[in-house]
């Protein structure tokens, strides 16, 4: 499958001054299989260690004499690893006592050789007994595929460009065939492996039956990672379906418990954000750059990091996301307000770029933009409409009244084409990821 990470896969090789490279990601993102593709197709050797259940790995950092341990690994390997042609490859790094803390010597001792590490997000930045070698090391988030990588497993590689072009003359005459793989999309979502499975047999259950095997892996990662904190995780998690489907989708403890106060769940809340299996959106109380600067952290929305997981998660039948409009409009249209924000995160790719997504609530009033985003030149905020009845008061209040002097203009995204209306812009939901990338986010 392709990814749009690869060509910074490809970019990092290229750096005279690269560092070790850790992929971060949720779990079965892809992040394995990418690596390998990247190692077998740019380099002249790929050694791939796989620490998982490795015994030669689990001993192979009791030190950190890199000279030592490249010694063992041509041994095993029966194989030179040549700085500038050999890619050495450590899968689940996190598994292993100081895998992490090698990358530094790697960094200090053999720059040149191109290192690469992957493991989930949370294993690798927060494992307790060893530093973590900030200033000696490069970062790449990988995320879910996105609406634009789904098109390209399908084959749909030209509808995929003219998507990327916006083109909206061209694209009206596709419009109902995007609606119908973004429908599709809507049910398997962005995790390669359901994606994989839909396109070979379009067979529902057995797309299912990959998602929820991937929902339970997560689920046993929560009892793994935690102790005292694993029944307030998996609570949380199961509680995000319901929170979606509020017309207010602030997030309330008291939907996770009766009682539940914010104090007790705030690490709770934090694992899941660090593990990658959720997005926290704050409130910005005003559309100024930088947002930050503006952030109410003490109000969030919440959303699951795949929205396929997310109908699987919340029970919704094949049938109805399948056929109809029922996917798109289900549960006060939490689905398609958790695919905006998706493809929103797909196009960020380094620990140096902010998260940069809000939303807008006032306080005594019924007034909420979905989101407020820092785009490269301008803050956008953006109102979602899951189907095609799009009456845009909020979104116009916020702009021609609230904020006149500000001088903004706003986003509706809907099942409607493209239409221009001076102080906002409509476009199709196809086209988010496509919008976003033109206005410059998820760029350094």
């Amino acid at each position: 499958m392709k990814r749009k990470i690869y060509p910074k896969l490809v970019a990092w090789k290229n750096n005279p001054q690269h560092k070790p490279l850790v992929l971060l990601g949720a779990r079965q993102v892809g992040k394995t299989y990418i690596l390998k593709e990247f190692g077998k197709n740019e380099f002249d050797h790929f050694v791939y260690v796989n620490c998982h259940n490795n015994p030669f790995a689990s001993s192979l950092f009791s030190d950190f004499n890199i000279t030592r341990i490249i010694y063992q690994l041509e041994q095993l390997y029966e194989c030179r690893i040549i700085p500038g042609k050999t890619l050495l490859f450590f899968d689940e790094i996190q598994e292993v006592k100081n895998g992490i803390s090698a990358l530094k010597y790697f960094c200090e001792d053999l720059r040149e050789l191109h290192v690469v590490v992957a493991g989930s997000m949370l294993g690798i930045s927060l494992r307790e007994d060893e530093s973590y070698p900030v200033g000696k090391i490069d970062n790449l988030k990988m995320y879910p595929m996105s609406f634009d990588e789904f098109l390209l497993a399908n084959g749909r590689d030209r509808l995929a460009q003219s998507l990327r072009n916006l083109q909206w003359a061209d694209l009206s005459i596709h419009h109902d065939t995007l609606v119908e793989y973004l429908r599709q999309y809507y049910f398997t979502g962005g995790m390669p492996e359901a994606v994989s499975t839909w396109i070979k047999g379009k067979n529902a259950s057995e797309t299912r039956t990959v998602q929820k095997a991937i929902l339970s892996t997560y689920f046993g990662d929560m009892g793994k990672h935690t102790k005292t904190e694993v029944e307030r995780i998996r609570m949380l998690w199961n509680s995000i379906p319901s929170q979606l489907a509020k017309e207010n989708k602030k997030f309330v403890f008291g939907a996770v418990k009766k009682g539940a106060r914010a104090a007790e769940y705030e690490k709770s809340i934090q694992w899941l954000v660090d593990s990658g299996l959720i997005y926290k959106v704050c409130r910005v109380s005003k559309p100024e750059e930088p947002l930050r600067f503006y952030a109410d952290n003490s109000a969030f929305k919440v959303f699951l990091h795949d929205v396929g997981l997310l109908a699987c998660l919340c029970g919704a039948r094949s049938s109805e996301m399948l056929l109809g409009m029922k996917a798109f409009t289900e549960f006060k249209g939490a689905f398609t307000e958790n695919y905006v924000m998706n493809q929103i995160k797909t196009l960020e790719y380094s620990d140096s770029i902010a998260d940069e997504v809000y939303y807008y609530s006032k306080a005594n009033s019924p007034m909420e933009v979905d989101f407020v985003v820092q785009g490269g030149e301008r803050v956008i905020p953006v109102e979602v409409k899951a189907g095609e009845t799009t009456h845009s008061k909020s979104l116009s209040a916020f702009v021609n009244n609230e904020f006149a002097h500000y001088s903004l203009r706003g986003l509706r995204c809907s099942m409607l084409q493209y239409a221009n209306q001076q102080w906002m812009e409509n476009i199709p939901l196809y086209a988010v990821e496509a919008f976003f990338s033109k206005e410059g986010l998820g760029t350094e």
